[in-house]
């Protein structure tokens, strides 16, 4: 195949670490023997429109700030190409003599990779296609986690652990609604900062599990009545035994309106809105009469929070962006994924698998993460999730 040029976009929700991916992709795409290394601003949507940057050119102090800049340095796109749209970027890939397709993303990003790669090789052009993992929501499958889960992670902790202390200071109950459509890793990420059971969350409802208003409200009114205060951590997910999402079922019956609008690859939109916390807070007080109940909503903070990077997950994106170039020097096309080495001390490979094992599929949380008879998380969950934190110092807290 002859060498021609290589292209990366960026996709899907950004993380705190994403550009760590692409400077480790550009670090590596600089010593192959490219045409020219092109960034697409925007993802498909730039490739589309041939809106690129030339990536050769940036400098060595560019590159660094790139590399601890949150979000994507490159902008970010949510969209599922058409067949016109492949029929196009082929156009495109062929007027260019891009021959090297490469995508930062999550499930989504790695269904538009792999239609990418079989639309052209349908049509008859050759080109290698390489998803890039990242998401928050630390869903993919193959991989053993998700670049930007363990920053997000550990924001969610620290958050957590502050929010605890400001609930023990003026009692009540408090509901804080986490980013997770279809897996519950955020939110079980909300228990790596407690030091004991009475910190808070006393209480975490994950996708994983079949919400049931009744017994949520049976839950929180049991710690409230111990405790005289509850903490509750709830993924944006959480839904009914027939898998609708517990919004879309509220908004039904009460005619609220509160069911959101769908996206390109069909997902409905959770995030962005206060619409859950705020309907939970009203539902809880009525149950408990007299109870102090707040909520709030993480939302869109989780992904790109400066403050909270962990080192760990910082250089693991790195590595993947510098491993999905390597990757093609002897394959067509694959996602790249973290294998986990299980020994004394904590450490990822980088390996690569067929891009049809990862685009579109969402890994739960495993049963042996979630307590099978109240809604919290195992000490499993916990030997796996802290060290991508780079490690949660437990707080020094002296209530008198």
């Amino acid at each position: 195949m002859p060498v021609g040029k290589a292209v990366i976009g960026q996709s899907g929700g950004p993380t705190a670490v994403i550009n760590k991916s692409l400077v480790g992709f550009i670090k590596e795409a600089i010593n192959q023997e490219y045409d020219e290394i092109l960034g697409a601003r925007h993802g498909l949507e730039g490739i589309l429109k041939e809106d690129f940057v030339d990536l050769s050119k940036l400098s060595e102090s560019q590159l660094y700030g790139i590399s601890k800049t949150p979000a994507a340095a490159l902008g970010s796109v949510r969209k599922k190409p058409t067949e016109n749209d492949i029929e196009k970027l082929v156009s495109i890939f062929e007027k260019q003599n891009i021959r090297y397709f490469f995508y930062i993303g999550g499930n989504d990003s790695a269904e538009t990779a792999n239609l990418v790669y079989e639309g052209a090789k349908k049509i008859g052009y050759e080109i290698k296609a390489f998803h890039v993992p990242k998401t928050i929501d630390n869903d993919l499958l193959e991989t053993d986690h998700c670049p930007g889960y363990g920053s997000a992670a550990r924001f969610v902790a620290h958050a957590f652990q502050g929010d605890d202390a400001d609930n023990r200071s003026l009692r009540g109950i408090k509901i804080n609604v986490l980013m997770g459509r279809h897996a519950g890793w955020l939110t079980a990420a909300s228990t790596l900062g407690k030091s004991t059971e009475e910190d808070g969350p006393h209480l975490v409802y994950v996708p994983e599990k079949i919400f049931n208003l009744d017994e949520f409200l049976k839950d929180v009114k049991e710690v409230y009545d111990s405790l005289g205060r509850c903490v509750v951590a709830v993924s944006e997910g959480i839904h009914n035994k027939d898998g609708e999402y517990f919004l879309q079922t509220y908004a039904s019956e009460t005619g609220s309106g509160l069911a959101g609008k769908k996206d390109s690859h069909g997902n409905i939109q959770l995030s962005g809105s206060g619409a859950l916390g705020d309907t939970l807070t009203n539902i809880v007080s009525e149950h408990i009469e007299g109870a102090r109940v707040r909520a709030d909503t993480f939302g869109y903070l989780q992904r790109s929070f400066l403050a909270d990077v962990s080192e760990v997950d910082a250089e693991e994106a790195e590595r993947v962006g510098q491993y999905a170039v390597v990757a093609s020097k002897e394959k067509e096309s694959g996602s790249i994924i973290l294998r986990r080495q299980f020994s004394e001390t904590y450490y990822c490979d980088v390996d690569v698998v067929e891009l049809h094992k990862v685009a579109k599929h969402t890994k739960n949380m495993p049963e042996e993460y979630l307590e099978k008879n109240k809604p919290y998380v195992t000490n499993d969950f916990f030997e796996y999730a802290m060290p991508l934190t780079g490690g949660i110092e437990p707080k020094t807290q002296i209530f008198v």
